[in-house]
């Protein structure tokens, strides 16, 4: 099951260096998790400030 970033997100970019499969990317102003290739390992909710990263 991938991750998904929450409306909750500050668009602070902290979680896009700690993704080893480079899932993360931003657009429209905001950082989205591409499914496809997040390998739900976690390494973005411990990045995360405002814990805006949840599983789908």
């Amino acid at each position: 099951m991938a991750y998904k970033i929450s409306d909750a997100c500050v668009n602070c970019g902290s979680c896009v260096s700690d993704c080893p499969m480079e899932a993360i990317s931003e657009k429209d102003g905001k950082h989205v998790i591409d499914s496809a290739k997040c390998q739900d390992c976690g390494a973005c909710v411990a990045s995360c400030p405002t814990e805006a990263i949840i599983s789908e």
